[in-house]
């Protein structure tokens, strides 16, 4: 077996890494907020209002047929449940002087008696929160939970009798089927815009993030204020929650949503617990690429680093320390934090998976019982 090499070595290109880092976060969640695994088919709707009709179902009189296309429908059927989310919160300057902030951003109703989910990053840190409904209402609105990792955040407000969204089935989405996007692109001054396009791809993961996070990809045109909001498909369901897009010179038509499938048990549980409950390892592990990114380089070229073992953790239980090198869970390798991220995320709390590792140039495995994570933990 061959011999890793576990040093460390401090980078001279620190800052620059650093800065391209950020730059690459900022690149990819330019368009989210404007300002400074389920298979169900149905929304978790309650109350007594009902859900908003099928585009199907849906009639709009005075258009010829020709006119009276999918996308029109859609977006009657759906836009009633879209609302505006305004993020009132206190920055400082560089002189560390508070400074007031409003930030606004998209959300969907998805329950009668005020339920509504957004993105995490649109409600992020916020003092004051105020939804806007389709119908010019306006109100004070609670985080019940969020979810950094998902970049999910559920919002409630005191009203009955909203209308609600449809949510459809993310893993039936096909390429190339039409995606309609309802938002607030720029803000109120342009609230309940429709744009339309296709799916472009399914299960996309972004290099610049290490969730572990399978993403649609749509042309249809999301811009800031458009996060949290809906995509939609021709039948007039929700198939998932806008929340990235893509924004450089020369790049256009590259956003991304949140499957719906995925949304519907991340705001299940925020609801119940106010945090999403998941399965964890107990490691913080570095790849090539993170290592350089806080400056450091790391010799293997193949597997993840141990840098953090908790004893009292279920890969510390299992006899896994501090300068392990993982290379596989279940037999499948894991050579990336997302990979390893993934594959724990596809168990559940209670499971048990067999992680191969190298120690001292030997390769040794061991079964270790996933546990649910602490909420200050990251593997």
């Amino acid at each position: 077996m061959k011999s890793f090499s576990m040093k460390f070595i401090r980078s001279k290109k620190t800052a620059l890494l650093a800065s391209l880092v950020f730059g690459v976060a900022a690149l990819a969640f330019v368009g989210c907020s404007a300002g400074a695994k389920t298979g169900a088919k149905s929304n978790a709707n309650s109350g007594s209002a009902a859900p908003i009709q099928p585009a199907s179902d849906v009639s709009v009189e005075g258009l010829s047929e020709a006119r009276n296309t999918p996308i029109v429908r859609t977006a009657k059927a759906v836009g009633p449940a879209v609302v505006g989310i305004t993020n009132k919160a206190t920055a400082h300057d560089w002189f560390d002087n508070p400074v007031e902030t409003e930030g606004v951003g998209s959300g969907v109703i998805f329950k009668s008696d005020g339920y509504i989910v957004t993105n995490n990053h649109v409600v992020e840190g916020a003092k004051e929160i105020i939804v806007s409904l389709a119908d010019g209402r306006s109100m004070q609105g609670k985080v019940i939970g969020a979810d950094a990792m998902t970049d999910l955040a559920v919002v409630k407000v005191e009203a009955k009798d909203l209308p609600t969204a449809v949510f459809g089935d993310s893993d039936q989405v096909v390429v190339g089927e039409p995606a309609i996007a309802i938002g607030n692109p720029l803000g109120l001054e342009f609230q309940g815009s429709v744009t339309a396009g296709v799916i472009s791809a399914l299960n996309r993961t972004l290099e610049s993030s290490n969730k572990p996070l399978k993403l649609i990809q749509t042309d249809a045109a999301i811009s800031p204020g458009n996060s949290g909001g809906a995509l939609a498909n021709a039948d007039g369901q929700v198939i998932g929650i806008n929340s990235i897009k893509i924004a450089a010179s020369g790049v256009e038509g590259i956003g991304f949503a949140i499957p719906i499938n995925t949304v519907q048990k991340v705001v299940s549980d925020l609801i119940d617990k106010g945090y999403v409950v998941r399965p964890y390892l107990g490691v913080s592990v570095f790849d090539t690429k993170t290592a350089a990114r806080y400056g450091y380089q790391l010799n293997i070229d193949k597997g993840v680093y141990v840098f953090k073992a908790d004893p009292a953790g279920p890969a510390g239980k299992a006899g896994i320390q501090r300068g392990d090198i993982l290379l596989k869970i279940d037999g499948k390798a894991v050579n990336s934090v997302g990979e390893v991220r993934t594959k724990v995320a596809e168990h559940s709390v209670g499971d048990q998976v067999e992680v191969t590792f190298v120690r001292g140039g030997s390769q040794q495995t061991a079964t270790v019982t996933l546990e649910e994570m602490p909420q200050d933990s990251g593997q």
